[in-house]
């Protein structure tokens, strides 16, 4: 089949990185363009010297550049302030599917190994946030064996990791990942928190999922936590278990009490991750950036073989 074009918005971390894994992994995808606003930032000259076409004038030297009318996915990589602008922007170029990496959330949000198949058609598709990526898979993974009724998550990433997009958007990662819990997870109720911890030197991305659920065999939870975190690791080679999954059960006799949601009786599982980053432009420990590159990166794929079925030329 013929590759599917696509540029980048942003050229920070995030963009770059992307930028690379496209390069080196994508089987469907041509990178048509990187797309930045500082003519001296690190992304655009390495672009250049691997032959990507650049713009240093943003959306409007991005929709000006010839490239332009070949390109079919869009990444958008920069804020959630940004991005409202540039799907404004786009929308008068229904052929061109956006898959946005900040937490602005105007399309459906995406898990690609949960929700991917029912959400491909969409014009403008949401990462959700690293936290998101890494998380809601087993909060899903508990769901489709016994009713999750709460769901909260803790992810804790190296403050060198997080850059002045993360730290602007943090109040956006705590309510854009809190709604995804629900409404991809599948939990009754959802909450995030995000760690930047200082240590040095620094950790690698660290999460951990308690879940609320019906009582449930213990054994075919541990069993589904397990498969979902083999489809994550295909293409998050970084993402692992960091130890067994832990349970507690809760009973007539001991219910556990829930603020604002009265006695609990059933099944608390308990699950801690680790995600170690490729490496590809950012250090190992960035696993929270990693995620999230290649869960646009897999889902961008998808969207390309759907563009253009095999044996057929691009739409």
């Amino acid at each position: 089949m013929d590759k599917i074009g696509c540029a980048i918005i942003g050229s920070g971390n995030i963009g770059t990185d992307l930028m690379i894994k496209i390069l080196r992994l994508s089987k469907h995808l041509t990178l048509k363009a990187m797309v930045g606003i500082d003519p001296a930032s690190d992304g655009l000259a390495r672009a250049r010297r691997v032959g990507v076409p650049v713009t240093a004038g943003g959306i409007d030297g991005f929709l000006a550049m010839p490239e332009f009318s070949d390109v079919r996915i869009v990444f958008d990589a920069t804020s959630a302030k940004a991005h409202l602008d540039h799907d404004a922007r786009l929308a008068a170029h229904p052929a061109i599917t956006l898959i946005d990496l900040t937490p602005a959330a105007i399309g459906p949000y995406v898990v690609p190994v949960v929700n991917l198949d029912s959400t491909i058609a969409a014009r403008n598709v949401n990462m959700v946030t690293c936290g998101g990526q890494a998380t809601i898979p087993i909060v899903a993974a508990v769901n489709r064996v016994a009713k999750v009724r709460y769901a909260e998550i803790v992810a804790s990433i190296a403050s060198r990791s997080a850059g002045p997009g993360t730290r602007a958007n943090i109040d956006e990662f705590t309510e854009t990942t809190s709604r995804a819990i629900e409404k991809i997870g599948g939990a009754e109720q959802g909450k995030a928190i995000i760690v930047l911890n200082p240590a040095e030197p620094p950790l690698v991305m660290r999460d951990t999922i308690f879940t609320l659920s019906d009582a449930a065999d213990e054994a075919a939870i541990a069993a589904s936590i397990e498969a979902m975190v083999a489809e994550v690791a295909a293409y998050v080679p970084g993402y692992r278990l960091k130890q067994k999954v832990q349970f507690e059960r809760y009973g007539d006799n001991n219910k556990l009490t829930m603020p604002g949601r009265g006695a609990f009786a059933g099944l608390k599982t308990t699950v801690f991750l680790e995600v170690e980053g490729a490496g590809h432009y950012l250090p190992a420990y960035s696993g929270n950036l990693d995620i999230m590159t290649s869960a646009a990166l897999a889902t961008a794929e998808k969207v390309a073989l759907r563009a253009a079925p095999a044996g057929g030329a691009a739409a």
